[in-house]
């Protein structure tokens, strides 16, 4: 439905005229995120300051218009997707405003591309850890508002780690700020951890203060060829059991592999059922030893290959491998629909076999890799849109993935959020009693539920 004249005027006036896009292009291009699921925006606004968000909010709040909050819509549960809303875009917003070195934190806004912020610390001799497979693109603001991981939470933890404090327009214009510069702080209910992950449910951040750490010194990554994908699924609750902590330990499974072979021709293993890709890091003095024992590990756990990386080049080739799966995918069928579950470590190959299980059963096409590490998997199903059979089984098959993952003791996401994908499977893990404090916290940030609608089915 498009915006009343005088609230499509009032915008105007409040981020400039070229900042509210209406035409049919910017609303087709503003209604998608990285699933296959899309919207149609009633309006797109792009305001370049939190003072225009808080103007905006309070206009859309008074005329209880719908808001969804977008970062480079690059999310994977439909999240940002807007229906019959103003999808409010804070890409103008890329400001790394500063970085402190002698309290190693960083102030930005939400635009920032995440790996920029990255190099900006690493020129500094310092280290932001989240590192999501989109950092390339998605911005911090996308990353908050999903909790985003990637490889290297296995060891240094998700978004909600590293942020300190945050600037949040509410709903009805008004602003929050929660946390702050320091480390540690009980002051209160912890808005801040409220905040992330929320998926624009209940503000819109404006900026945030987040954590950094000094640079690891040196790493070694290490590849492990398996020949039977059970042996690579038993061999990560192993490492971890040895105490050695990496800082990454991915698998990825015999499709994943081919696909990706044939997108970068860069020799991967493709007869082998699977790959384990192990990184370490900290000192120089340790690396070389922890890649030894991660290396003797793999080999008397079954692998018929391991490599070592010789150099940082070597290491980024491989890394690259692993980042180009999703894109891969698509050479399969047109449409990828990626899975995000996360098992505790020691049920993976519990979880591993339930996959293989499920593909055969609803007989789809579908590769496993992920963040083995830390139980946090991905099945990501290929299938074509314009079968309407085979999109059906897809459907089965990811609620019965959520079953599998929660029947072992595991969670629906551990990184991509519930957004509206995974909305109707939300209350198989926290309950009718958590639903309703879910809810009772929206009504009480977002009485007029105008914050994101939809997403989670919190405002029904």
């Amino acid at each position: 439905m498009p915006l009343i004249p005088q609230v499509a005027r009032e915008l105007e006036a409040i981020v400039g005229r070229e900042h509210v896009l209406t035409s049919p292009q910017a609303l087709l291009v503003y209604g998608y995120d990285a699933t296959y699921r899309t919207g149609q925006p009633a309006a797109v606004v792009l305001p370049g300051t939190a003072a225009q968000v808080a103007q905006v909010m309070a206009l859309l709040h008074h005329f209880r218009v719908p808001v969804t909050p977008r970062g480079a819509a690059t999310g994977l549960s439909g999240g940002s997707v807007p229906d019959d809303s103003v999808a409010l875009s804070l890409t103008r917003m890329r400001r790394i405003i500063e970085i402190d070195e002698r309290n190693m934190l960083a102030v930005v806004e939400p635009g920032v591309v995440t790996q920029d912020l990255q190099r900006a610390a690493l020129a500094r001799g310092l280290f932001y850890p989240p590192d999501p497979a989109s950092a390339r693109v998605s911005t911090i603001g996308g990353n908050i508002a999903e909790n985003a991981g990637g490889p290297r939470c296995l060891k240094y933890g998700v978004t909600r780690d590293y942020v300190l404090g945050l600037d949040v327009v509410l709903a009805d214009g008004r602003v929050l700020k929660t946390g702050g510069r320091t480390v540690k702080n009980v002051t209160g209910y912890d808005l801040t951890r409220l905040m992330v992950g929320s998926e624009g449910t209940l503000g819109v951040v404006t900026k945030a203060v987040l954590r950094l750490i000094p640079k690891p010194e040196a790493s070694v990554t290490v590849m492990a060829v398996f020949p039977r994908l059970d042996d690579a699924a038993a061999l990560v609750p192993a490492v971890v059991a040895k105490g050695i902590t990496p800082s990454s330990l991915e698998l990825m499974d015999q499709l994943a592999l081919r696909v990706v072979e044939n997108y970068l021709h860069a020799g991967l293993p493709v007869e082998a059922e699977a790959v384990l890709l192990t990184e370490v890091d900290g000192f120089s003095e340790s690396v070389g030893r922890q890649a030894e024992i991660v290396a003797g590990l793999c080999r008397t756990g079954g692998a018929s290959e391991v490599r070592v990386a010789r150099d940082a080049a070597e290491a980024d080739e491989l890394w690259r491998a692993r980042r180009a799966v999703s894109t891969a995918l698509t050479q399969v069928k047109p449409l990828k629909v990626g899975e995000d579950v996360v098992v505790p470590v020691s049920r993976i190959p519990e979880m591993i076999r339930g996959l293989q299980f499920l593909r055969e059963r609803f007989g789809l096409t579908m590769a496993v890799f992920g963040h083995a590490g830390d139980g946090n998997l991905h099945p990501n199903f290929v299938a074509d849109p314009r079968d309407p059979a085979e999109m059906a089984r897809v459907e089965e098959a990811l609620h019965e993935v959520a079953r599998l993952a929660l029947s072992l003791d595991g969670t629906l996401s551990g990184e991509h959020g519930i957004g509206s994908s995974k909305a109707p499977y939300l209350e198989m893990e926290v309950g009718s009693v958590g639903l309703e404090v879910m809810r009772a916290i929206k009504a009480a940030l977002d009485p007029a539920g105008i914050l994101n609608p939809g997403k989670m089915r919190l405002d029904q």
